[in-house]
This record gives structure tokens, C-alpha cells and sequence, in this order.
């Protein structure tokens, strides 16, 4: 099981997070040739993986916003975009983490170590 840190927010702006919680997946806005470079090596989100959606807190801030957190139940696979099947467990939550750079569309895989604990702990 890996943690994957993703954004929702097409162009900076147009906040997705509430109606992927709503229908129950996230998708990466992002056609195949512009994807996150761990997706062009490989690097999928898998089925079972703990997903958790963050935004930014602001211009400046060392500091991001976990807003929802979720189960891989799947991933759709013959697109060119990334769409997972999540199961939202908490959602509209806003715990402000440090970011750790994570201010880009995915980041990830993460093993669990102390800082994945704070994001995802329930």
C-alpha cells in the first residue's frame, strides 16, 4: 500500500475536490503527454493505495490543506487520463500540514512514515 498526495484544482482555480468526493473518484486533468513524470515512469496509483486530496493554503504558505482522504478501489486504466475509483472515507476535513514541496498535481508514492501519518490518520 503506497499514500499518494493529489490536487483538484483545474488551472489553479477551478476546485474539483467536491464533486469528485461526490461521485466517488479523482481524475488527473492532465492529457498522457503532460502527465507527472512518476506516471510516465510507471509509477501507478494502485488499487488499495490511500489517496488524500490537498490545496494549497496560499501564496507564500509553507503549509497545505488535506481536505478529503480515500481508498483506491480503482483505476481506469485505458484512457489517456488517470481516473481512480475512491472510496471517500473522510471528506471536508481541513488539516494543515507542512507541505514538503507538494504543491504540483500528484506526489507520490509514499511509504507511511511520520509526516503520511499526520496527513492520513484518521
Amino acid at each position: 500500500m503506497k499514500y499518494w498526495l493529489v490536487g483538484a484544482s483545474w488551472g489553479g482555480q477551478d476546485h474539483q475536490d467536491q464533486f469528485f468526493v461526490k461521485n466517488g473518484y479523482w481524475m488527473l486533468g492532465w492529457g498522457a503527454e503532460d502527465q507527472p513524470e512518476q506516471f510516465q515512469r510507471g509509477e501507478q496509483i494502485q488499487v488499495g493505495d490511500r489517496i488524500a486530496i490537498k490545496r494549497m493554503k496560499g501564496q507564500g504558505s509553507s503549509e497545505i490543506r488535506i481536505l478529503h482522504i480515500g481508498i483506491v478501489k480503482g483505476v481506469i486504466a485505458e484512457t489517456n487520463k488517470v481516473i481512480c475509483v475512491i472510496d471517500w472515507i473522510v471528506k471536508d476535513l481541513d488539516r494543515s500540514v507542512e507541505s514538503r514541496g507538494c504543491f504540483k498535481s500528484v506526489h507520490g508514492p509514499y511509504d507511511k512514515d511520520e509526516w503520511i501519518e499526520r496527513i492520513f490518520c484518521l
